[in-house]
Parts: structure tokens; C-alpha cells; sequence
């Protein structure tokens, strides 16, 4: 379904999903490429921040270029084998977001309440292993939920009242009472999603404890600029994930219900670059490097 039958607001609307998308894509590739060449980003950190720039290009090139395509052309059709891999997609990129989060909050913990253990416990082959993990725990969620959704019989209509293939719309059209599956890979979800969230909180908490103490107030402004962004991103995402699956199914649904899985799939992937990076000095620093290393050598030719 598009945002809105009136064709003004439908080339407004893709224009502004078109924004979103650009500033996305810019700032999650410059992360990645950063991050890449220079050598002073080979760090555990920025390892992880390379991770969920990638997670984000991919989350948002799932469902945003689509809805762009709708808007503009008003052929609001998705194939069904194309819709299958739209929820599996979605599914597997935010569940290893999620898990990712989490990695990156303990990261946080040790790099500030063991700096002196935080290159042993941290090494290289720990890191990958961790961002392995991350990956395939959104894998299996991901098979988890498409296989319950698209084992359930459906209506003739297929009228779907999101601008993706979203989970929760598609159990409306189902004709199946036997909801005991999907109700299980949601419970099961929401559990992890549940032990993540605690751990993030957790590891804030003895975060925050840590940084009170120390002496310097330019050690602790520089750690809660690290960190609180860090656990408002997370606070936001899980919260309005949660919204979009949890909460009770409307017969009609409303213009609430596309905001809120706007809130989940769009936003974040659009901000994550500005509040995790390109904020950052280090990652300033190496963007100014790079650029003024291009210019001397254009000027030089």
C-alpha cells in the first residue's frame, strides 16, 4: 500500500524516502570505506561500527528502494517469491542488528571498565568469532519466521497494508486460526531481543558506575557522548520493533501502524552513521585525511 492516494503526497513521500536513503547510503559507505583504509580504524570498535554500517546499507536497500518505485509509479505489486524474501531479509538484518547492539554495548564495557585488559579480551579472532555469531543468530531467526508466516493459508485478497512485507499485516490476510508457529517464533524472538536488551542495560549500568568515578570531567563527557547515543539508538529500535509486533492486530489498520515500522526499518539505519561515527573525531580526522590526500593529488596532476 502507498502512503496516500493523492499524487502530490506520493511524490512527496518518495521524495523524502529518497532523502532518507541517500543520507544512508553515503554515511554507512563512507564508515565502510574509512574504516577499510585507514590504519588508525583497525581497532575493535571500529570493526564492529564497519559490521553495522554493512547491516544498515542492506536493511535499508531492502524495503526503501521498493517503496520509492511505488510512490513514483503507483505499481504497488511485490511477487510472492520476492515478498518470502523481503520478510526474511528484513527479519535476519534487524534480529543480527540487534545482536550487533549488544556485542558493541560489551565492547563498550570492557574498552571503559578494563582498559587495561581490553586488547586481550578483545583480540582480533575474538572479535570476529563474536561478529560471526551476530550474523547467524539473525540467519536463523530469520528462516524461523519466514517458514512460519509462509506456512499459514492465506485470503484471495493481497492487499497488503504496509509498504513492505511486513509480518504482522500478511497474518491479517492469513485464513489459517492456527497461529501457534508464528506466536512461537515471536515469543522465542522476543525473548532474545528481551536478553539483549538487559545485557546492553547491564553493561551501561556498570559503564556509567565507572565513568562517575573518574577524576577527569573531560574523560567522563567523552565516554557518556560514547555511550548514551549508543543506548538511546538501541531503546528507540527495540521499542519500536516492538510496537510493530506485539501489540494487538487491528481489523482496520491505521496511519500509525506505517509510522512505526517507518521508526524501525528507516530511522535507524539513517542515523546510526551520525550518532555512532561520523560524529566521531578519529573518523573525522581520517574523512579530512583522505579527502585532502585525493585533492593533493588531483592538483598534483
Amino acid at each position: 500500500m502507498e502512503f496516500s492516494e493523492v499524487w502530490w503526497q506520493q511524490i512527496l513521500t518518495g521524495m523524502v524516502f529518497l532523502l532518507f536513503f541517500l543520507v544512508s547510503i553515503i554515511g554507512n559507505f563512507l564508515i565502510i570505506v574509512l574504516s577499510t583504509v585507514d590504519q588508525h580504524l583497525q581497532t575493535p570498535m571500529y570493526f564492529f561500527l564497519k559490521q553495522l554500517s554493512l547491516l544498515d546499507l542492506c536493511y535499508i536497500s531492502v524495503t526503501l528502494p521498493n517503496a520509492i518505485l511505488d510512490n513514483w509509479t503507483h505499481n504497488s505489486t511485490i511477487s510472492l517469491g520476492g515478498c518470502i524474501l523481503q520478510v526474511f531479509l528484513v527479519i535476519f538484518l534487524a534480529c543480527t542488528e540487534m545482536a550487533l547492539l549488544t556485542v558493541m554495548s560489551y565492547d563498550h564495557y570492557v574498552a571503559i571498565c578494563y582498559p587495561l585488559h581490553y586488547e586481550v579480551v578483545m583480540n582480533r579472532c575474538t572479535c570476529i568469532k563474536m561478529a560471526s555469531y551476530t550474523w547467524f543468530s539473525g540467519w536463523i531467526s530469520g528462516i524461523l519466521h519466514t517458514a512460519t508466516t509462509f506456512s499459514l493459508s492465506f485470503r484471495p485478497s493481497n492487499i497488503v497494508h504496509q509498504f513492505f512485507c511486513e509480518i504482522p499485516q500478511l497474518l491479517r490476510l492469513s485464513c489459517s486460526d492456527n497461529y501457534l508457529a508464528e506466536v512461537g517464533a515471536v515469543a522465542v524472538t522476543s525473548a532474545l531481543s528481551l536478553v539483549c536488551f538487559i545485557s546492553i542495560a547491564l553493561s551501561y549500568i556498570h559503564i556509567f558506575s565507572t565513568v562517575l568515578k573518574m577524576p577527569s570531567s573531560g574523560s567522563q563527557s567523552k565516554a557518556f557522548s560514547t555511550c548514551i547515543p549508543h543506548l538511546l539508538v538501541v531503546t528507540f529500535f527495540l521499542s519500536a520493533a516492538a510496537v510493530a509486533y506485539l501489540k494487538p492486530s487491528a481489523n482496520i489498520p491505521t496511519v500509525s501502524d506505517l509510522l512505526v515500522s517507518v521508526l524501525y526499518t528507516i530511522v535507524p539505519p539513517t542515523v546510526n552513521p551520525i550518532i555512532y561515527s561520523l560524529r566521531n573525531k578519529d573518523m573525522k580526522y581520517a574523512l579530512q585525511k583522505y579527502l585532502n590526500l585525493k585533492y593533493f593529488r588531483s592538483v598534483t596532476c
